[in-house]
């Protein structure tokens, strides 16, 4: 009988199963596409993306602006004292598209690794664009002297160390400036066509480095060639330990073309960078039309990463271009194809395909392959990028003090709350916050011409408050506005307070939801485990319950244990280890509403992965727990 309760139980505990760890990524481009150009699209599209099990997006941050050459998608001081223009013409400083993605993407729990799509391309037939214009030795020389351009696209020397410079300056621009998780090169960087390497600073470099002599005048020469990619590889190197000096948890993904055709065509010696290390993911651009040649390009691409080395290799997959579409039946095959051969990931290009055709493609990625939530590799066990702790102004969490009125409008569930006469009011949001670390607070900001131009939100940081000021009456701010960033600890905290003290009369305020997210660039070791959780008692419904992380985690013999019943009844809590063995019984009582905690011992247990399991009222909730003696 001890048995077959044992397997029911099991059945009904999903955490049991370990969560797939797969690269699940979609690139985002402002070509062909509306995605980056509206607050709204980016919300609409991280939560579609979010829905269907994606993991991780990127987001173009370096592409040609259709008139003059490539500029950066996010506000650069680099480029703006080069260039006298920070951004690309198609967006404003005060529209910054990759802060946007950011916040709703890591909202939802999705990884951001921004993409630089043009890479060592100055723009696309425009003889060099604006950046060749400032800098004509910058320019890729044939071997004619004449500035090289292939396949339309007008290339810059990747081995001249002011453009190389330009690269990396842009890279940790972004790095120091926004909070991401890693950064994604693409076909064209670094890469240089075969054809080029003429130019007299390349040229420079060779012959200081032959005894004056100049490059072959056979491009295909050997030699020659060898002397080109590996200039490239070491380009790929300081960008590397770049990143590496901000944090081992940025990720540096690199999506060439197909090797060898890449290094024959493109200097792109992907398979260097695989074995000594240079990359953290390889992406080839297995970019094919037809099931056969998908499957063909694929083997051939795995067969020069070492077996050591297929953790890191995923597919780039081509799901749409110009008209073509990817059809259901090809992107299901060609991801089994994948799995077959144990390759645990894709990056798809790009978004618009998933939507084409009502959702079709993505809708079909939720019902199969993407259809359980899956943590992104290098990340062992740790969700890097836990979902946002949210709390309505109508939630259990936000408290209110004197009177507001209650609007249906263009608010975050869509509801708001506002205040119109001059009588004190005040709403507080209070979170369970899951570990100790740096979070970085939002207010869903709600905006009108009645509204006030300095709304004052006061952050409570652990012994330490802060008051900042949100024009409320700025279109611009509508939506999540970060407030500051403050240290928390673990437990139920009040965190952010808003009232109208202090406001100027006739002017209202509006009182919406509020967000608090981990910073990952201020607290890398902040460890959550499993994929989706939520620990944010203020979302917990009437006669509902959850069991809340282990604190600390990983442990070392002793750690606690803290859930929250909202009714009364039954609680018992289990402990099992990974083969489904109870190893010890913490509690079986009737317990009243309110939250719980019990103290856990496992000094006579071995180091590995034990669950705790949570049965209330015959509902079962679980969570891991890692102990390391």
């Amino acid at each position: 009988m001890l048995k077959k309760i044992m397997v029911i139980l099991l059945l009904s505990i999903p955490a049991f199963a370990e969560p797939p760890r797969e690269f699940r990524a979609v690139k985002l481009t402002n070509v062909d596409s509306d995605v980056l150009f509206s607050n709204a699209n980016i919300v609409e599209a991280m939560d579609y993306l979010a829905s269907i099990g994606i993991n991780v997006v990127l987001p173009v941050v370096w592409n040609g602006s259709g008139a003059d050459g490539v500029y950066t998608l996010f506000p650069s001081q680099t480029m703006n004292d080069l260039f006298g223009r920070s951004i690309h013409p198609a967006f404003s400083e005060a529209n910054d598209p990759l802060k946007r993605v950011i916040i709703e993407a890591h909202r939802n729990g999705i990884e951001v690794f921004p993409w630089f799509e043009m890479g060592f391309s100055s723009s696309y037939s425009q003889n060099g664009g604006h950046i060749v214009q400032k800098f004509p030795d910058w320019a890729l020389k044939d071997r004619d002297g004449k500035l090289l351009v292939k396949n339309g696209f007008d290339w810059l020397s990747g081995i001249n160390p002011e453009v190389q410079d330009l690269i990396i300056s842009l890279v940790m621009e972004i790095v120091d400036h926004y909070d991401i998780d890693g950064i994604e090169f693409s076909d064209r960087i670094p890469a240089m066509p075969v054809q080029g390497g003429y130019d007299e600073v390349t040229a420079g470099i060779y012959a200081a480095e032959h005894d004056g002599a100049q490059p072959p005048y056979n491009y295909k020469d050997s030699a020659w060639m060898r002397w080109r990619a590996d200039k490239l590889s070491e380009f790929n190197r300081m960008v590397r330990d770049s990143l590496r000096s901000r944090g081992n948890h940025l990720i540096f993904s690199s999506s060439p073309s197909i090797y060898p055709w890449s290094y024959e065509e493109y200097l792109q010696d992907s398979y260097t960078w695989v074995n000594e290390n240079l990359v953290d993911n390889i992406i080839p651009q297995v970019y094919r039309y037809s099931y056969s040649d998908y499957v063909y390009e694929l083997n051939k691409s795995l067969g020069y990463v070492p077996m050591l080395k297929r953790s890191i290799f995923f597919s780039g997959m081509l799901v749409k271009v110009g008209s073509y579409t990817i059809t259901p039946e090809f992107l299901l095959d060609a991801i089994q194809a994948n799995r077959d051969k144990d390759v645990k990931g894709e990056a798809l290009f790009f978004y618009e395909g998933l939507r084409d055709n009502n959702n079709l493609l993505g809708d079909t990625l939720k019902a199969t392959f993407y259809s359980e939530p899956a943590i992104v590799p290098h990340r062992e066990d740790m969700n890097w990028r836990p979902k946002a702790l949210i709390v309505n102004e109508d939630d259990p969490g936000a408290e209110t003090t004197g009177t507001w009125e209650g609007f249906s409008s263009n608010g975050f569930e869509p509801n708001i709350l506002v205040k119109r006469d001059d009588s004190y009011a005040a709403i507080t949001y209070s979170f369970e916050i899951p570990v100790d670390g740096w979070y970085d607070i939002y207010a869903y900001i709600f905006t009108s011409g009645y509204m006030s131009t300095a709304a004052p939100y006061t952050l409570y940081a652990e012994n330490d408050s802060v008051v900042t000021y949100i024009n409320q009456k700025n279109f611009q701010n509508a939506g999540w506005q970060e407030l500051g960033t403050i240290f928390l600890q673990r437990g139920f905290k009040k965190v952010i307070k808003l009232d109208n003290r202090n406001v100027p009369a006739g002017e209202y305020i509006s009182a919406d939801a509020a967000m608090v997210m981990i910073n990952r660039k201020l607290s890398p070791d902040a460890i959550w485990t499993g994929v989706d959780y939520i620990a944010d008692r203020s979302r917990i419904s009437p006669g509902s319950f959850d069991l809340f992380p282990n604190y600390p985690n990983p442990f070392n013999a002793m750690t606690n244990i803290q859930f929250y019943v909202q009714d009364q009844g039954i609680a018992s809590l289990k402990i099992y280890n990974v083969k489904g063995e109870l190893v010890d019984e913490l509690l079986h009582e009737p317990l009243e509403t309110g939250v719980h905690q019990v103290r856990f011992d496992a000094t006579n247990l071995s180091t590995g992965v034990y669950v705790a399991v949570l049965n209330f009222n015959g509902s079962i909730v679980s969570r891991k727990m890692i102990y390391m003696k």
